[in-house]
């Protein structure tokens, strides 16, 4: 497997909306190869989620995962997930306060609106469709990764600037209270 290298904000990769794959081309060795190299780099960096165009390659594949992950030890547990040609459909109006960063924002965080409920259809990385609903924080990460294929950043949904802040001044003055809130999301919703 190959590390990929993550473009940043000002490339223009990450504005351009990603393509979607024909189930030909996503079983093909090549594209395959892909997700897993994906998936390798989703996870030498610690994050919860990697969009293909973060890796300079825009299609509309995305990979999730959530373990013990030291960057988000407050995240509940998702299975590795590979979303191909994703749609979400909001199920409530319902939206929580989340405060999202982004390899592809290095070292930088703000307060992002999230549905706190979602449906999710894709193919898995075989074609296979999936379809299933998220609730809680974990739809705000795959809310967070299909921006991404839709050419958008967190930075985008950034209602108040005031919120945005390095990871250091998040750890210091901001994560006390905002890991209590999403306590209380997960223990409503599981996840």
């Amino acid at each position: 497997m190959t590390l990929l290298k993550i473009a940043t904000v000002g490339h223009p990769v990450l504005r351009t909306p990603a393509r979607e794959v024909s189930r030909e081309e996503l079983l093909s060795e090549r594209m395959q190869r892909f997700i897993d190299d994906l998936v390798e780099t989703m996870r030498d960096a610690n994050g919860a989620g990697l969009a293909a165009n973060q890796v300079f390659e825009p299609v509309r594949i995305c990979a999730i995962e959530v373990g013990d992950n030291p960057r988000y030890p407050y995240k509940p547990k998702i299975p590795l997930t590979i979303l191909v040609n994703p749609k979400i459909e909001p199920l409530t109006d319902e939206t929580f306060e989340n405060y999202e960063g982004c390899l592809s924002v290095p070292d930088l965080r703000g307060v992002v609106r999230r549905h706190v409920e979602i449906r999710v259809r894709a193919w898995d990385r075989y074609g296979q469709e999936i379809d299933q609903v998220v609730r809680g924080l974990s739809a705000g990460t795959f809310q967070h990764e299909v921006d991404h294929l839709d050419g958008k950043l967190f930075l985008d949904r950034v209602e108040d600037p005031r919120t945005l802040c390095t990871w250091a001044n998040f750890e210091r003055y901001h994560k006390a209270a905002f890991v209590e809130r999403v306590q209380a999301l997960v223990a409503r919703f599981g996840s």
